[in-house]
C-alpha cells in the first residue's frame, strides 16, 4: 500500500509499505480521510514518537475491509471513526481510569503505524460505527473533537461564564463551538491571523481581536483557554484569568516552551492552572456530538489533498494556511 513515512526529523516521503495484517481483535480500515494536527508537526521535529521511521496519522475514519478471527462487533463494509489511544490497561494510571496518562503511552500514528496511508490497523474496541447520514470523509474531525470534549471535562465550566480562547485554528474553533453549547455568556477569540479570525466570527464568537488589550476586560475572564501552544500566547493568557478563574493549557507546546507564573497571585486570587491531554472517555461522546451536527465540516475542513501531497499538506499547516487539512488516500 502507499503510505507516508516520517523517516527522520524533518524528512517525510510517500512510499510503498506492506499492507497491515489484523490480529485476532483488530480490524483493517481503508482510510477515507486523515487529518493533520500539531502533534504531526512535533513528530516531524523528532518529538513525541519514540522511534522513527513511522507512518503518522492519528485523526482518521474509513471503511472496515478486514477483520481479525475474533472480531464480531464489526463487519467488512462498516464505516468507522477510530480512537487512536492505545492504553496498556495495566499501569497505575490506567487502573485509576486515567488512560491518557498511561505510563506506557502509545497511540496509532504516534508510536504505532498510523492512517496517513491507504489502510490502517486498529483494535476493534477503538472503533465507533458511524450513522448513515455522516460522511465518512468528514469523520476524521471526531478525534480532535474528542480532545476538545476532554478539555471541557477538565474545565468543569459553569453557566454564564465568560471565556477567552487563544487561537482560531481548528482546535480553537472546536472549543468555541463547545463553549457556545455549555452555557457561556460570551466567548472571545484571539488570533494574529485575520483569515482565521474571520472564521471565528462566522461561527458566532462574541468578539475577536489580535490582542486581549483590544477587548477592554480588565477584570479578566473566568475561563482562559490556550489552543496555540505558543509561548507568548500562554504567557499573556496566564495574566488574563479572572479571580477564581481557570487557565487551561490545551494547545500542544514544544518541549522547551516555558512560562512565568506568579505564585502569590495564584494563591491570593484562587486561580487554577490545568491541562488537558488527548482523549479520555470522550471519543464516543464526540462521535455523538458530531452526528448531531455540533460542527460544520464545510467550515472546519479547508483543504482536502491526495495522499501523495502529504509533504505539501505539512507545509500548508506549518504556514498557518486554512483550518483543518486532511489527506484522502
Amino acid at each position: 500500500m502507499r503510505a507516508v513515512i516520517v523517516e527522520a526529523p524533518g524528512k517525510v516521503s510517500v512510499t510503498t509499505v506492506p499492507d497491515p495484517v489484523p490480529g485476532s481483535r483488530d480490524v483493517v480500515v481503508q482510510v477515507a480521510s486523515c487529518g493533520l494536527c500539531g502533534t504531526d508537526l512535533h513528530i516531524l521535529q523528532g518529538e513525541f514518537a519514540p522511534s522513527l521511521p513511522l507512518v503518522p496519522g492519528h485523526e482518521f475514519a474509513g471503511v472496515v475491509v478486514g477483520t481479525g478471527s475474533e472480531v464480531t462487533e464489526l463487519a467488512v463494509g462498516d464505516r468507522v471513526a477510530v480512537d487512536p489511544s492505545l492504553h496498556c490497561n495495566e499501569c497505575r494510571y490506567c487502573r485509576a481510569g486515567r488512560g491518557n496518562l498511561c505510563e506506557r503511552y502509545a497511540a496509532i500514528g504516534v508510536t504505532h503505524s498510523g492512517a496517513a496511508a491507504e489502510y490502517a490497523l486498529a483494535p476493534v474496541a477503538n472503533c465507533v460505527r458511524l450513522p448513515e447520514h455522516v460522511d465518512v470523509r468528514d469523520a476524521a474531525l471526531i478525534e480532535p473533537l474528542s480532545c476538545a470534549v476532554r478539555g471541557y471535562d477538565v474545565l468543569s465550566t459553569t453557566l454564564g461564564a465568560d471565556v477567552l480562547i487563544y487561537g482560531s485554528g481548528t482546535m480553537g474553533l472546536m472549543m468555541l463551538e463547545l463553549a457556545k453549547r455549555t452555557g457561556a455568556a460570551g466567548v472571545d477569540i484571539l488570533d494574529v491571523n485575520p483569515d482565521r479570525l474571520a472564521t471565528a466570527v462566522q461561527l458566532g464568537c462574541s468578539r475577536s481581536a489580535a490582542s486581549a488589550d483590544e477587548l477592554d476586560r480588565p477584570q479578566g475572564w473566568e475561563f482562559v483557554i490556550d489552543a496555540t501552544g505558543n509561548a507568548a500566547a500562554i504567557q499573556d493568557g496566564l495574566g488574563r484569568v479572572a479571580k477564581g478563574g481557570t487557565f487551561l493549557q490545551f494547545g500542544v507546546a514544544d518541549y522547551a516552551t516555558t512560562a512565568v507564573i506568579e505564585p502569590y497571585k495564584i494563591y491570593n486570587q484562587e486561580i487554577t492552572i490545568t491541562g488537558s491531554m488527548a482523549v479520555l472517555h470522550s471519543f464516543e461522546r464526540a462521535a455523538a456530538l458530531f452526528a448531531a451536527g455540533v460542527l460544520d465540516p464545510a467550515v472546519l475542513i479547508s483543504d482536502r489533498l491526495p495522499l501523495e501531497q502529504y509533504p505539501q499538506a505539512i507545509k500548508h499547516f506549518e504556514a498557518g494556511r486554512g483550518r483543518k487539512i486532511v489527506v484522502e488516500p
